[in-house]
Formats: structure tokens, C-alpha cells, sequence
């Protein structure tokens, strides 16, 4: 069987296969020139760095890699370029770190991915020192037997279109061993299609980070993971190499065997963590920490708070009402004022306890409002009023790590940004009668922070409209979240390194998402597929092993039966307050305070809605709990403190109302 496919995929390489890929049926090249850096008059040669995404994409899948696995990735390589390279009679400048020299091709060791090469005539060469004769180049190709790896060269411009071929087969070459291949693939298992499982998900990450669709922080973070990984990774060869040459069963010989297991995890964990960011799907499910190097200014130095004032024009009528209003309080003797063009230019002169208000106008701003003190951003009338309305590329628009942060009154326009509209990294931060006008995702609660979002509106997200992290507490009270990808998605929390969030929702309004109005995302347990058998419903694919070969499943609550929640009931809350109140203090009164009010009330299609949100994150808050009881008791623990295992949800869920959402009002998105 693979030698029929083998031959089935020689079949595809007629004459006919290459009309839409290259030129040799076209007179003429098909492609651009540009001029060589340096200061040596080099000749032109191919511009073929440009290559879209698709091109790529087709060149590997389709002409080159096809389904080959890792330990076949050379050989794959080689006969392709066997079948499109020219194998002489063509010109490249040969580039190394140190040098680039002209040099003619005369012959192609394919097997080996290298040239065979010869100075050319007159000789053309640049350097960082002037050491590299004609002389010393040629002793050079001497000791290297004249061959050089084809992903060195850069083939000359030729306006026949003879060698637009081999200028992009090397160009793919070179772009395969610079961005897509890595030392430790060799290695990956074999049962695997290593397009799909490597090149696929590293090629649009490669493209993603080029066209700014990735945070800039975890670019920063995948960069240094990878080189991490390469560093332990020759370490690990080199321990592994020492170990297979020396025979002898001696002391030395077992410390180099733990010293090279731990750093065989140690690779292995940090190739997990690159395969994270570069599965587009799992990069945001997980997040990662950002912004923690962010200072706070503290108080000033004279302990005086100061009013900003940011005007998009003044009038002697706007300046009475706002001394009326805000700009004079019962005790303003000492009180400072400062006026501000602009309100980014405002929040970074605030120091702790300042406050900002904003007059109506339409605000273009060109950067990113990071908020590290306790202050208050404040609009001055309606929120449509008063348009605050993001420039220019950016990772995200606004970053709170303040203690107390509130904004209120304003409307927030979203451009550009890879991030959400609004990130709370740590501390608490208030949303008040505000507009969010979002383009990729909503507001981000990440771990340890809060968020309290009342009287507002938010739409437009291409992600989440509100995204739970573990750990943290989201109160939404009478909130409209519409139009988004997913409503609201709250993170996986099972891992034992996170406590579960603590959610507030009192009379949300969350409508026409594409998605679900509530997604909790969460591993796949046997329990889950276990239970979901026993009901004759659909299962769920899982991978123990190797969970980032995602099988990503949508089920509603109803298609999986969850384990009895003792006390935890569907909750009617009659004070939002108290709901938000007990939400911080951890104290679950409203679930039970209401019980009976609960079980009176009428039965509803939005009161069912709402207990089943409240029903399966209980759940999955007591499942959490029994696994941590599990491990404590493995570890000898056979009676675990009660505030250690006190680690439950914390869930008030009332009177929202979901509408024309595109797959129902709430789902699991299982990995």
C-alpha cells in the first residue's frame, strides 16, 4: 500500500501539475528581483521571501512534504527537489554569517540538500574583514570539497524563467530549515503525519506573528522557550552521546544517566509548552502572565490627589458645569486641577487616588492605557457622549493592574488590537454604564483579579465576549453582551494548581452571539466519557497522551450527566448586591438563602437556563474538589483541612436572559 501511494504521488508530478505552481510552461519569469544588501556590485537575484501564506502552505503540503513522517522529512526534500532543481548552469551568491560570494553551480548532491559550487568570474566577494581572498575562498570550497548547503544560496536573476523553479525550491528549503524544522523533530513518533502535526500549526504561527495577530508578550515568550529548549536540547545530545560511548558501569556513567533524564523532562516540558503557543486553538484557552513587571507609582510625594481634566473643547458654560459638578467638592481648598489634551496623556500623569474625567468629544488615541494605580476614569455625560477610540496596531487597549480601578461613563472603540478591549491582570477593577465596541476579543479577567461590570454594553468581539480565567471573581450585574463570537467562556479550572472562579450573573441580556452565550472550557475526564456511554449520547474523543492532538467537541449540559451537586441548587437571587457581596466574601448565602423562593417560582425557559449554568459549574466545582481529596489522600493525607478543601465555586445566577444565541445558551468546549 505505500508503494501504490508512492506512486500515486510520482503521478502528480506531470507537466500539467506544475501550471499553477511554477513557470516552466510559461516564457518568461513569473518572478521579482531585488538588489542584494552590501557594498559589492552583486548581481540581482530572485525576490522570492515574499511568499504568501497559501503558497506555502500548498508547497509543503502538496508538492513536497505530502504525509511523510519525521524520520522521512529528508528524503521527501531531496526527491523533490531532485525532480525541480536544475541540477547546473546556474549562478547564486553564496551567504554565510561572515561572508557572500558569487559562485557558479555545476552540480547538486541531492541526497545531502547541497550544491556542488565553483568561484565565479570575475570574482565577487564581501566580508566583515578583508581576510577572504580569492585565494582563501578557494582553499575554503577545497576543504568542504566544494559543496555548500542549498539553503545558503541565493540563485541569481535570470528573465528567462529556466531557473524560477530551483530560486523557489531553495526558497522553501531555506524557510523550512529556518522556521519550521527543529533538532528534536527526528524524534517525534512516527505514526504520526508530521505536515499536520509540525509544519501546519508552526507555519501559521509564523504568519500570525508576522501579521501582528499575536500578542507581542508571547511572541517574546515563544522565542525564549524555543531557544531554551535548543540550549537543554544539545545539552541533552551531548549527555546522551557520552553515555552510549562509554561502556563501563561506573559511578560517573549513572550520574550522567539521572543528570540526562531530568534534562530529557526538561526538554519535554518546555516542547509542550511551544506546542501550546503554536496550536492556534489552545494559544488563548491557556493565556499566560503579562504585564507583571508593571510598577505602580504609589501616592505623589506631597500626598495631594489631583483631578484631570480632559477637554475636547472648553467653553465658559462646559467649565461652570463641571465646577458645579465634579470639580468641586465640600472640602476643594487644597484641590489641584490639571488640564489634558488628551486622556492617555491624562491616565499616565495619575498617580494613587487621582481621578480623570473625560468631556464629551471622540477621542482618537494611539497606544495602550496601562493602569497600575487605583484611579478613576470617568466620562462626562453619556457614554456615546464621550468616544474614546483606539489607532494604530497594539496588543490590547486597555491593561488594569491597579488595586481599586473604576471607569465609567465612556464608550471604548477597538482597532487593531491582538488582545481583548480591556485586560484586569490583578486587582479590581469597576465597569459602569460603559460601551465596549470590541473587534477581536471582549474583556479578559485574568488570575487573582476582579471585575465588576454593571449597566453596560459589549459587542462585537471576534472571541469571547467575557473571558473567566481560573482563580479570579467576575460579577456581572444587567449587562448586555451581544454579537460575539461566544458570550461569555469561562477557563479551565480543574488543574490543581488553580482555585475555581467566583461568578456573579444577575439579569444579563446576552443575545445573538455566533457561538453559545456561556462556554466553560475544561479537560475531558473518563468520568465524562463514561457517563456520556452509559446515556447512549455522543462521546467525546481523548488523548491522555497527547491531548494537543485536539478533538474539540461542542455538547450542550444536557448531553452529558454530571454527578449530584449535594447542596448546590439553582439559585433566585433578589439583591444583586448581596450576590456580588457574597461573591467576594466566598460565602455561597445566595444559593441557599433563595431555595425555597426558588423551587416556588415558575418554571421558565430562561430560569432553566439559568440553574443549568449554576448546576454544571457547581459541578465542576465539586469534581475539582474530589480529585484534590484524591491526591491528598495519595500523598497520606487521609483527613485534609477543611479550608484546604473549601475551594468551591462560588455561583449566583439570576434572572439572565438568552437570546438567539447561534448553538444555545450554554456548552462545554471539552481538549
Amino acid at each position: 500500500l505505500p508503494d501504490l501511494q508512492r506512486e500515486d504521488g510520482e503521478s502528480d508530478w506531470s507537466a500539467d501539475s506544475w501550471s499553477d505552481y511554477g513557470s516552466r510552461d510559461k516564457p518568461g519569469t513569473t518572478l521579482g528581483r531585488t538588489v542584494p544588501d552590501g557594498n559589492v556590485l552583486f548581481p540581482d537575484i530572485f525576490h522570492t521571501d515574499h511568499l504568501l501564506f497559501y503558497e506555502r502552505f500548498s508547497a509543503y503540503q502538496d508538492y513536497i512534504l505530502a504525509d511523510c513522517k519525521a524520520s522521512e522529512v529528508k528524503q521527501f526534500i531531496a526527491e523533490y527537489l531532485e525532480k525541480v532543481l536544475e541540477p547546473c548552469g546556474w549562478q547564486a551568491i553564496w551567504r554565510t554569517e561572515v561572508f557572500q560570494v558569487l559562485v557558479g553551480v555545476v552540480g547538486v548532491n541531492f541526497p545531502a540538500l547541497k550544491a556542488v559550487v565553483q568561484l565565479s568570474e570575475p570574482f565577487l566577494c564581501e566580508s566583515q574583514d578583508s581576510s577572504f581572498t580569492q585565494e582563501c575562498m578557494q582553499e575554503l570550497l577545497e576543504l568542504k570539497e566544494h559543496e555548500v548547503l542549498l539553503q545558503e544560496l541565493w540563485v541569481v536573476y535570470d528573465e528567462s524563467g529556466e531557473f524560477d523553479q530551483t530560486a523557489l525550491a531553495i526558497e522553501h528549503l531555506r524557510f523550512f530549515y529556518r522556521s519550521i524544522w527543529r533538532t528534536w523533530d527526528e524524534e517525534e513518533e512516527d505514526e504520526f503525519d508530521y505536515f499536520v502535526r509540525c509544519v501546519e500549526p508552526r507555519l501559521r504561527l509564523h504568519y500570525d506573528i508576522l501579521e501582528q495577530r499575536v500578542p507581542s508578550g508571547l511572541v517574546v515568550d515563544y522565542q525564549n522557550l524555543l531557544s531554551q529548549c535548543e540550549e537543554l536540547y544539545k545539552k541533552f545530545l551531548n549527555v546522551r552521546n557520552s553515555i552510549s560511548n562509554n561502556d563501563s558501569d561506573s559511578e560517573a556513567e549513572n550520574v550522567s544517566m539521572v543528570e540526562g533524564l531530568k534534562l530529557y523532562d526538561k526538554v519535554e516540558h518546555l516542547k509542550q509548552k511551544l506546542k501550546l503557543i503554536e496550536n492556534p486553538l489552545l494559544r488563548y484557552v491557556f493565556g499566560y502572565q503579562k504585564y507583571g513587571s508593571l510598577q505602580a507609582k504609589g501616592l505623589r510625594p506631597t500626598g495631594a490627589k489631583v483631578i484631570h481634566v480632559v477637554p475636547w473643547t472648553m467653553t465658559a458654560n462646559l467649565l461652570h458645569l463641571l465646577a458645579r459638578d465634579k470639580l468641586c467638592p465640600e472640602s476643594c481648598e487644597d484641590l489641584e486641577i490639571q488640564f489634558h489634551r488628551d486622556p492617555l496623556t491624562a491616565v499616565n500623569a495619575c498617580y494613587e487616588g487621582d481621578r480623570v474625567i473625560i468631556c464629551p468629544g471622540h477621542y482618537f488615541v494611539d497606544g495602550m492605557f496601562s493602569i497600575a494605580d487605583s484611579v478613576e476614569l470617568e466620562g462626562y455625560g453619556l457614554p456615546d457622549d464621550v468616544v474614546i477610540e483606539k489607532q494604530g496596531k497594539g496588543d490590547n487597549f486597555f491593561d488594569c493592574t491597579g488595586a481599586n480601578i473604576k471607569i465609567s461613563n465612556l464608550k471604548l472603540v477597538q482597532h487593531d488590537a491582538v488582545e481583548g478591549i480591556l485586560n484586569v491582570h490583578h486587582g479590581k477593577t469597576t465597569l459602569e454604564n460603559c460601551v465596549l465596541q470590541c473587534e477581536t476579543t471582549g474583556i479578559t479577567v485574568r488570575t487573582s483579579a476582579e471585575l465588576l461590570m454593571k449597566n453596560s454594553d459589549l459587542y462585537g468581539a471576534k472571541g469571547a465576549g467575557v473571558e473567566i480565567y481560573p482563580g479570579s471573581a467576575c460579577s456581572l450585574l444587567h449587562n448586555g453582551i451581544h454579537h460575539c463570537k461566544e458570550g461569555i467562556l469561562i477557563k479551565n479550572f480543574l488543574d490543581e494548581d488553580y482555585e475555581a472562579p467566583k461568578i456573579t450573573m444577575f439579569h444579563n441580556m446576552i443575545h445573538n452571539n455566533d457561538g453559545y452565550g456561556v462556554v466553560l472550557v475544561r479537560p475531558a475526564v473518563p468520568s465524562d466519557t463514561k457517563d456520556a456511554s452509559g446515556q447512549g449520547t455522543k462521546g467525546t474523543f481523548i488523548f491522555p497522551e497527547d491531548f494537543l492532538m485536539m478533538w474539540l467537541l461542542y455538547m450542550t449540559a444536557d448531553d452529558i450527566l454530571f454527578p449530584a451537586l449535594g447542596n448546590t441548587q439553582p439559585t433566585q437571587a433578589g439583591d444583586e448586591t448581596a450576590c456580588a457581596e457574597g461573591s467576594r466574601q466566598e460565602q455561597p448565602g445566595c444559593v441557599t438563602d433563595e431555595l425555597e423562593r426558588c423551587k416556588r417560582a415558575e418554571t421558565s425557559e430562561q430560569t432553566e437556563n439559568n440553574s443549568e449554568i449554576a448546576n454544571v459549574l457547581g459541578a465542576t466545582s465539586a469534581k475539582k474538589r474530589q480529585i484534590h481529596k484524591k491526591r491528598l489522600s495519595e500523598l497520606g493525607f487521609t483527613e485534609a483541612d477543611d479550608n484546604l478543601m473549601s475551594q468551591e465555586m462560588f455561583v449566583c445566577v439570576e434572572g439572565n436572559q438568552f437570546k438567539w444565541n447561534g448553538k444555545g445558551s450554554f456548552g462545554i468546549f471539552f481538549f
